[in-house]
């Protein structure tokens, strides 16, 4: 498979996602919900995330047609996203929160399985081709912030939906790992439920998506808090996805020099440290700067990650 469609796919996927995530509690709060209902509809994304991916990435293993499951995971998505310009209400909302994060979990996951198969003995080189959604992420959110300033929170839904929609064209060009005949659905969700190494991996994964969960949530009503308007707020998150270029692009030479391991524990140190920086910080310059800590933590974190998954999972697994 030619690297430009991964690359391309990234780019597109991770500029539909700033355009929309980092934007959706400003949205609510546009709806007038309390802060108890913002807390429970951000609280349940992750949550069915947690559903969802291992369910579809198991019917795709199990079906063979890892690329029909991730075309519906994107299509779904798209169609929750438009829903959300005409619902007002609480639970019609959370309803289409729910849909949204259950179809399009385990779309990230089959494509970072498709591209490290494609890089064959250069899997290691994960990072360069993962740059592309760097790239994305920083377009996105610096234009998507100017966009919703001047024409309103709708845009940050229209421009999902045409960034996700093309990101569904290309990605139609992934060859997928043909299937390796291994252990079931069943015995893997038991095998890394009980084996301690699985166990500690997947608890760093989780807590680090903690941290970022909370500062995708919550990043932009702290700043609005502060003072600042939408294109600054655009402005942070393209600052904190530039700082991610030069450590994706050698990632693999960390890799070599620390081990996947090592980088995954570094990773979450840096991460507690933005956090702590965030806290101690009160100002929307304390912020910008913090920002710049994301290019260390979360692209060496998913390098990590995705490198060790790779070298460890049990065959029909990954």
């Amino acid at each position: 498979m030619n690297k430009a469609y991964p690359f391309s796919f990234y780019f597109l996927y991770y500029a539909a996602m700033a355009a929309m995530l980092p934007f959706l509690v400003l949205f609510y709060q546009q709806l007038g919900f309390t802060g108890t209902q913002i807390g429970i509809l951000t609280g349940i994304s992750p949550l069915i995330i947690v559903i969802g991916g291992p369910f579809w990435t198991g019917v795709a293993d199990a079906t063979r047609r890892h690329r029909v499951v991730m075309s519906l995971g994107i299509g779904m998505a798209v169609l929750a996203s438009l829903s959300f310009l005409n619902l007002r209400s609480f639970w019609a909302v959370a309803a289409a929160i729910g849909l949204f994060n259950f179809f399009l979990a385990p779309v990230i996951a089959l494509a970072d399985g498709a591209t490290v198969a494609s890089l064959g003995a250069e899997r290691e080189k994960y990072g360069r081709v993962r740059l592309g959604g760097t790239l994305g992420w920083a377009v996105s959110a610096f234009v998507a912030g100017l966009l919703i300033e001047r024409f309103g929170l709708d845009m940050s839904f229209w421009s999902y939906a045409v960034l996700m929609f093309l990101a569904l064209l290309v990605g139609q060009r992934f060859v997928f790992p043909q299937h390796v005949a291994g252990i079931s659905l069943r015995q893997g969700l038991r095998h890394f439920a009980t084996s301690r190494r699985w166990v500690l991996i997947l608890s760093e994964g989780m807590f680090i998506g903690m941290g970022v969960v909370l500062i995708s949530n919550y990043l932009f009503v702290y700043m609005k808090e502060l003072g600042a308007s939408e294109s600054v707020m655009g402005f942070a998150n393209t600052l904190s996805t530039l700082a991610e270029l030069p450590v994706l692009f050698f990632a693999h030479v960390l890799l070599k020099r620390f081990g996947a391991r090592r980088l995954m524990h570094i990773a979450l140190f840096l991460s507690g440290l933005r956090m702590l920086l965030f806290a101690t910080f009160n100002s929307v310059g304390g912020i910008l700067g913090a920002q710049l800590l994301n290019g260390l933590n979360f692209p060496i974190f998913g390098a990590a990650m995705v490198t060790y998954i790779d070298q460890h999972a049990p065959a029909g697994m990954k």
